[in-house]
């Protein structure tokens, strides 16, 4: 058993039988009255996340989580296949447990997946993606200044929102988080 002192972000509480990850926290003193923990959990299965209070001191009990790194592979039409490239086994994950990392995702990227008890519960990305608009409507001279933005699809599938003077073919930074454009990579490394 743990307590709240040991609550960080990522740290993967079994309340109830199932499983949280803690999104944020706060270690709160107030003037009068006991201290408290007050978090952000999101469940690792639905995803539904949720504020909860714990009181100073309080016994929680952590899940066991191994965090490791694997390659994407492929999908084969229902689910993600993922390899250890240390190992060289291969990982098959639902399409639930992705989620919308699925919307960034290249073959033979890196991607972080924790497991518990060999049951693999999420999939991290890189906090950012390189990826190429395979389609947009083009842009107009001018349209440099004006500040708005148009849809784009990405190399994955997903449409994303850019600017307005972004082109077919040119490479983007993602926020893998938000979905949100964080700027044009330039070809030239």
């Amino acid at each position: 058993m743990a307590s709240t002192s040991d609550i960080s972000n990522g740290v993967v509480m079994k309340i109830d039988g199932q499983l949280w990850a803690v999104i944020e926290f706060q270690h709160v003193k107030p003037g009068k009255g006991g201290a408290f923990v007050r978090t952000k959990i999101k469940n690792v299965v639905s995803g539904k996340v949720v504020d909860r209070t714990f009181n100073a001191g309080a016994k929680i009990e952590t899940a066991n989580v191994d965090r490791r790194d694997y390659q994407y592979l492929y999908n084969d039409g229902q689910d993600f296949v993922f390899m250890d490239t240390d190992t060289y086994e291969q990982l098959t994950v639902t399409d639930a447990v992705v989620g919308d990392a699925a919307n960034y995702m290249l073959e033979n990227q890196m991607a972080t997946i924790a497991l518990h008890e060999d049951a693999p519960l999420y999939v991290e990305l890189p906090a950012s993606v390189i990826l190429e608009i395979t389609y947009t409507e083009p842009g107009l001279q001018g349209d440099r200044s004006t500040g708005g933005t148009k849809p784009a699809t990405v190399e994955t599938g997903h449409q994303i929102q850019v600017p307005l003077f972004l082109e077919q073919g040119t490479k983007v930074k993602v926020d893998t988080r938000t979905g949100d454009y964080l700027g044009r990579v330039s070809d030239k490394g």
